[in-house]
C-alpha cells in the first residue's frame, strides 16, 4: 500500500512524543533546563532555528551540562508541489550541534510537464554541524547575541535532473554564521544569519551553473514575539541565489506560529511564499511541522 511520505513522517513522530516520559536516569543525562521554545524548532534542513531560517540555537532541551536532541517532520503543501522534510539533530552541552535531514519535493502533475513523469520526487540529504562561539540566547549581556558558525553538506539523489536543468554539481556545501537573541523583558526574539551558498532551490536542483558557480552571501532573518511561555508568532525572510537560466528562483517568506504542546513536543504552522519553484510561479501555501525534543 502506498502511503503519502508526509503521513509516514508524522506517524513516526507520534512515537517520538514518548520522549516526554523519559525515565529519571535519562532526564539526568539530558538535563533539560532550557526555557520553553528558546531552543527554536527544526528547519527544513534539520538544524535548529525557525522553519526556513537557521538560528544560532543548539538543538535539544539540554543546557551546557547535558546532551539533548530533537526529531522533526515537516510538510509544505504548495499549488504545484508537495515538500516534505524529516530529520534528527543532537546537541552536545549547548555548544555543538550535529544534524541530518532528508528532503523530498513531489512534482505531482507538473512532473509531466517537465518531462519527469507525474509524481516524480526530487530527493536530497543534508548533513549539518553547528558550533556556538559566544554569547547566549537568553542570559548574559542583554545586547550580546548568541553567535554560532555552521556548515551543511547537501547531496541530491537526482544527478540526471540536476544536469538537465544546467546545474554544475549535484552536491555542495553551505557555510553560515548566525546571531540570535531573546530580549526577555520585551518577549522579542531576533535572528540574523549570513549563508554562503550556491544551492539551487536549497540544493534540490543542484548547485551553481556553468555561468554562476561561486558561493554567494545570502541573508536569513527572523523576528518573533512570545505571547506566553508556550506560544510564539513571527516571520522569516530568506534570500536565495538565482543561478539557473531555465528556473528563476525567488526569496522565501513565512509567517509562523509555534506552540509547545508539552516541554518535549512543539507544533509549528505557517503561511509560506516560496515564489517561483522549478518553473512554477506563485508557490504559496501551508507549512506544518512537528518536533519532539529532549
Amino acid at each position: 500500500m502506498n502511503v503519502h511520505p508526509a503521513l509516514r513522517t508524522l506517524a513516526c513522530l507520534i512515537g517520538l512524543a514518548a520522549l516526554s516520559n523519559l525515565p529519571a536516569h535519562a532526564q539526568d543525562l539530558r538535563n533539560g533546563g532550557k526555557l520553553l521554545l528558546t531552543n527554536g524548532v527544526s528547519t527544513i534542513e534539520g538544524s535548529g532555528g525557525g522553519g526556513l531560517a537557521t538560528w544560532s540555537t543548539i538543538a535539544g532541551n539540554a543546557t551546557q551540562e547535558g546532551i539533548g536532541g530533537s526529531a522533526h517532520g515537516t510538510i509544505i503543501e504548495l499549488p504545484d508541489y508537495n515538500w516534505t522534510s524529516y530529520g534528527v539533530s543532537l546537541g552536545f552541552f549547548d555548544r555543538l550541534e550535529l544534524s541530518y535531514a532528508r528532503q523530498n519535493l513531489d512534482t505531482i502533475d507538473i512532473g509531466t510537464a517537465l518531462g519527469l513523469g507525474r509524481g516524480y520526487t526530487l530527493n536530497q540529504d543534508v548533513f549539518g554541524a553547528k558550533l556556538k562561539l559566544a554569547g547566549d540566547v537568553v542570559y548574559g549581556d542583554p545586547l550580546m547575541p548568541q553567535i554560532a558558525i555552521g556548515v551543511q553538506h547537501k547531496r541530491s539523489s537526482d544527478d540526471a535532473v540536476v544536469a538537465a536543468v544546467g546545474a554544475a554539481s549535484p552536491h555542495g556545501t553551505d557555510f553560515y554564521i548566525s546571531a540570535t537573541k531573546l530580549f526577555l523583558s520585551h518577549s522579542l526574539l531576533a535572528n540574523a544569519t549570513v549563508r554562503f551558498t550556491k544551492a539551487n532551490q536549497a540544493g534540490l536542483l543542484g548547485f551553481g551553473s556553468a555561468t554562476q558557480n561561486n558561493h554567494k552571501p545570502q541573508f536569513e532573518g527572523s523576528i518573533a514575539y512570545q505571547f506566553s511561555r508556550r506560544f510564539v508568532v513571527g516571520g522569516e525572510y530568506r534570500t536565495k541565489p538565482d543561478n539557473l537560466a531555465i528556473a528563476r528562483e525567488d526569496d522565501w517568506v513565512d509567517l509562523f506560529a509555534a506552540y509547545a504542546l508539552t516541554r518535549n513536543v512543539t507544533v509549528t504552522a505557517a503561511y509560506v511564499d516560496l515564489g517561483s519553484v522549478a518553473t512554477a510561479e506563485k508557490q504559496r501555501g501551508a507549512f506544518l511541522s512537528l518536533q519532539a525534543a529532549f
